[in-house]
Order: C-alpha cells, then sequence, then structure tokens
C-alpha cells in the first residue's frame, strides 16, 4: 500500500498538521521538524495526492488545452512554448487533442471541470451553438490562442491574419509573379480560412491581376492535403509560377509534388507558406514563409490567461501580434525562372 500523509506524521513524530504545512512550503515550521518531516517522507517515499492537496488549498496549478490537431507542425511547436510558460509559473498543462472532432471537445470540456482546472485554453474556432453554451456557463477563464471564434466576448492572441496573407500575396507579385496558385484552408474557419483567402484575393485585384478560379485550391493544413491540391494546380494547361499555401505543413506537400512530378522548386514553382513553423528549415530548398511569432503567441497566451486566474483581469480586447515574412530559398523572381 501507498504510505499515506499519517504513516509520515507517525514516523517524524509530528502532526498531520505539520506535514501539510512541510509539504505546502509553509516558513512558519521550525527547521529540525522540517529535517524530520522530510526524513520520514524520504524513507517512506512518500508523494503526496495532487487532489488531495488541490481540494485542502482550493487550487489546482492546472491549465485545460484544446488542440484540434497536435500532429501539426504549428499546434507542437505553439504548445510548446504554452508549456514553457506554464511550468515557469508553477503551473501544468492537460493538453486535450481533440482531431477536429467536436463531440471530443464537449467530452473534454466536462474532464476540465471535473480536475477543476483553473483555465483553458482553446485552438480552434469551430465552436458549435452547444460547446459555445457549455464555454459561457462554466465559470472557468477562456482565452483562444492563434484563432478568433464568431463569438467576440473571447479574448484571442493572433496576427492579422488577412494582412498577412495580403503581404505575403504581395511579395510574391513584388517577384513578378501574376499567374499565383493558392492553397487555402477549412472556409468555415474565419482566421486561417476566410482571412487568409481575402488576403490572396485583395492582393490581386490591387495589384491588377486577374483572380484565375483554376489556381484556387482548399486543404485541411496538413502535408497530405497540400499534396494533394498542389496535384490539382498541375493538372491546369498553364501553371502557375508561383503557390501560396496558407500553412507551412500544405506548403510541403506541395513543394514534394512538384518534384514528383518532374518540376523544380523555385525555378519553375516558387512556393511560400504560412506559419513560420520549425519546417520552415527542414525541407530543401528552405521554405519562404509568413512567420507567425509562435513561440512569443504561446509565452503570450499563458501570460493573459494566469492574469485572468489570479487577479480577474480581462482585456478588452484582442491581443494582435506582429507577422513578418521570412524569405528563404523556394521563391525566386519570376525573371530568373
Amino acid at each position: 500500500m501507498q504510505p499515506k500523509i499519517k504513516d509520515v506524521a507517525r514516523l517524524a513524530g509530528v502532526s498531520v498538521t505539520t506535514v501539510s504545512r512541510v509539504l505546502n512550503g509553509e516558513k512558519y515550521v521550525k527547521d529540525d521538524l522540517k529535517r524530520r518531516v522530510n526524513l520520514a517522507i524520504e524513507e517512506l517515499g512518500y508523494a503526496p495526492s495532487h487532489i488531495a492537496r488541490s481540494l485542502v488549498r482550493n487550487k489546482t496549478n492546472l491549465i485545460g488545452v484544446i488542440v484540434p490537431d497536435i500532429t501539426s507542425s504549428f499546434y507542437a511547436t505553439i504548445l510548446s512554448s504554452i508549456e514553457e510558460a506554464a511550468s515557469d509559473n508553477d503551473y501544468n498543462l492537460l493538453v486535450c487533442n481533440i482531431s477536429e472532432d467536436i463531440d471530443k471537445e464537449q467530452k473534454y470540456l466536462n474532464v476540465f471541470q471535473e480536475m477543476r482546472v483553473e483555465g483553458i485554453i482553446i485552438m480552434h474556432e469551430k465552436i458549435n451553438d452547444e460547446i459555445r453554451g457549455i464555454i459561457h456557463k462554466m465559470k472557468i477563464p477562456v482565452i483562444f490562442s492563434s484563432v478568433k471564434p464568431i463569438d467576440q466576448q473571447f479574448v484571442s492572441v493572433i496576427v492579422d491574419d488577412y494582412k498577412a496573407a495580403y503581404d505575403a500575396t504581395n511579395y510574391l507579385i513584388g517577384l513578378g509573379h501574376e499567374a499565383i496558385g493558392f492553397i487555402g484552408g477549412d472556409m468555415r474557419d474565419i482566421t486561417s480560412g476566410q482571412n487568409r483567402y481575402s488576403g490572396y484575393r485583395n492582393a490581386l485585384t490591387g495589384g491588377g491581376i486577374r483572380i484565375v478560379h483554376e489556381y484556387i485550391r482548399f486543404g485541411d493544413y496538413k502535408v497530405k492535403s497540400g499534396y494533394e491540391q498542389m496535384k490539382e494546380l498541375l493538372r491546369v494547361k498553364n501553371l502557375p509560377t508561383a503557390v501560396f499555401a496558407v500553412s507551412d505543413d500544405m506548403a510541403v506537400g506541395a513543394m514534394n509534388c512538384i518534384r514528383d512530378n518532374g518540376l523544380r522548386v523555385p525555378e519553375d514553382i516558387s512556393v511560400m507558406g504560412f506559419d513560420g513553423s520549425q519546417l520552415t528549415e527542414l525541407t530543401r530548398p528552405t521554405l519562404t514563409s509568413m512567420e507567425q511569432p509562435i513561440q512569443e503567441m504561446g509565452k503570450v497566451t499563458m501570460q493573459v490567461l494566469l492574469k485572468q486566474v489570479e487577479t480577474g483581469e480581462v482585456p478588452d480586447r484582442d491581443i494582435i501580434l506582429e507577422h513578418r515574412l521570412v524569405s528563404r530559398e523556394s521563391c525566386m523572381a519570376r525573371g530568373k525562372q
């Protein structure tokens, strides 16, 4: 049987209250009592119950995180940053990967309530009325990271996705490209779907370039999807000279497809990604990308949420971080191709 706190108290010759005070790091415990308690803990191999301590302190130091796809390079990177910021503040994460399954999300929100998490981070925006109702009824601080849901009552930490996509497309136009393909995301998403698509279209219109519908495809942000959508673009009679994909994962899939079909990146087709994930430096050629400050996004998300948890202070507007274009090897000027 696992030793209990009363066993520690008996071996150390102190009260259960004294053991509890030592475990909670309270200052007003004599040094000799601390030594006796710690020696008893070591001898018995006692591990305090997190749940029991949480009940006593009325504080769990748990943050629930809902991730749509933990296999994505973007979400893996931002989650790492969130975990680091949480750890620095003595909080632990309870991470739930819903794999784009809304039913799973409802189950996990109930788990969060049962586990008495102190705050929740959500990294997707496809929330239905039922999910929205659950979140509103919870008396737990909630923040969205990298996305902005339709419900304006929640605070988000994001970039200006419209402007970032506009700037990415405009960069390709500046390189002399007019036949620019687009591999977009889920149009049910406002931020990564609708806003990035609008940025692409308006940049073309602003540059006096005709929108060619055959150059436009939609995927699901994953490498395989980028590959399949690029395959469709390669069937167009007049090939695009550049392609803008709204995730680095899809951009990598597009690059693989281009090479598998006997073409070169960027000599035949330039490829631009979006996110600035770790994939950008791992591909050959390296991937030009419209970079979100992923590490900062995770850190700021946790900081804002913890301030809300500990003080009740909620920002009166979204936190919008700066995007930046990082030019690498996958794009080149049209005249040089």
